[in-house]
């Protein structure tokens, strides 16, 4: 591989790696940015499966990245030491509990060993330029990560954190996320919101009938029960919601629970949608009925409401909830786009 160095800057766009990649969402926003993507990783076969099929040219590491030594690592990408333009991903995190050995005496809540330490391990031996850090809004509560902003303060990286509304970025969903960017030595400015917001109506309002598009993840089955088929249909159009059904139809753990009022809800067309999650092929599991026909959203449509590009490849195969899942973990591109656009700015000035 040709070393990066030997590239003249003013010859290549900024280089970026992602980790924890995904099915690929924040590589996409990247490349939308400008950057040129060389490098990911994750522990997901089919995740990796479908990040290959649409970056074919980026160099995907299926391994558990606590197993993956950074420096080789970067070796065989052909970076050099601070090399790297951007650093970027999105660490899992396991929610924020404590977590104790089987009997509960131990306890191994030790952030040193957190994921996101791991994505840490890797800014202090690359020391890449800039550093993008997506994640869910509990993390800043987290000591893990009050540790990941004082390690990344104390090697000289200037961040700062924000929890922002996707939304507000021209992504068709309300999604609050926690993002955090820095410079090796400079800071990198947050990307003003869009002004205007992309409705429900914008992002999946022209697509042909599902189930007859020729598409295979807007054509997925569905199977539902004759009675919530039926309840399904009673439930207004452009917004309604299980509320609004007589007494009759509301399913008994609805009437013991005066909470949870999105389940077998509609999107509204001339709205966002609500935040797109792994369970969206269920209306069970929140807003995600079809603003007017008597259907969940399908899988095109919840990639569509995500952000990803209308010909994005999703594996074919007949397990609605694993790419259900791949969409809901993804970062919508966007708003990584609208972010990463900002980092470029602050590349190119420092």
């Amino acid at each position: 591989m040709t070393h990066i160095a030997n590239i003249p800057k003013k010859n290549r766009k900024p280089i970026a790696v992602d980790l924890f990649c995904g099915c690929g969402g924040l590589t996409i926003g990247l490349k939308q940015a400008g950057f040129n993507v060389i490098g990911a990783i994750d522990i997901d076969p089919l995740s990796v499966l479908t990040y290959h099929e649409n970056h074919s040219s980026v160099k995907v590491y299926t391994e558990d990245i606590r197993n993956i030594e950074p420096a080789l690592f970067a070796e065989d990408l052909g970076l050099g030491k601070g090399e790297l333009d951007l650093l970027a991903g999105c660490p899992p995190c396991q929610g924020f509990s404590t977590m104790r050995t089987l009997n509960g005496a131990l306890d191994i809540d030790d952030p040193r060993n957190d994921l996101l330490l791991e994505f840490l391990r890797f800014v202090e031996t690359l020391e890449p330029r800039a550093v993008m850090l997506e994640n869910v809004p509990g993390l800043a509560r987290d000591k893990r990560f009050g540790y990941f902003c004082k390690q990344m303060q104390q090697i000289g990286y200037i961040g700062e954190s924000r929890i922002l509304d996707a939304a507000d970025y021209m992504v068709p969903q309300r999604r609050r996320r926690l993002i955090y960017m820095a410079g090796r030595g400079f800071s990198v400015p947050f990307a003003n919101p869009a002004g205007k917001r992309k409705t429900v109506r914008e992002a999946i309002g022209s697509l042909p009938k599902a189930g007859e598009s020729g598409d295979p993840i807007h054509d997925m089955k569905e199977k539902r029960s004759r009675r919530i088929l039926e309840m399904i249909s009673m439930i207004p159009h452009d917004g309604g919601s299980r509320t609004d059904l007589p007494g009759e139809y509301w399913l008994e753990c609805h009437k013991k629970c005066n909470g949870f009022k999105d389940v077998y809800g509609r999107m509204a067309w001339d709205d966002v949608a609500p935040t797109i999650t792994g369970g969206c092929f269920n209306p069970s599991k929140g807003r995600f009925l079809h603003p007017e026909e008597n259907r969940a959203i399908t899988m095109r449509e919840a990639a569509l409401l995500q952000g990803f590009p209308p010909k994005y490849k999703f594996p074919i195969t007949t397990n609605k909830s694993a790419i259900a899942l791949m969409i809901g973990n993804a970062l919508p591109p966007p708003f990584i786009k609208a972010h990463a656009k900002s980092v470029k700015k602050a590349l190119l000035a420092n």
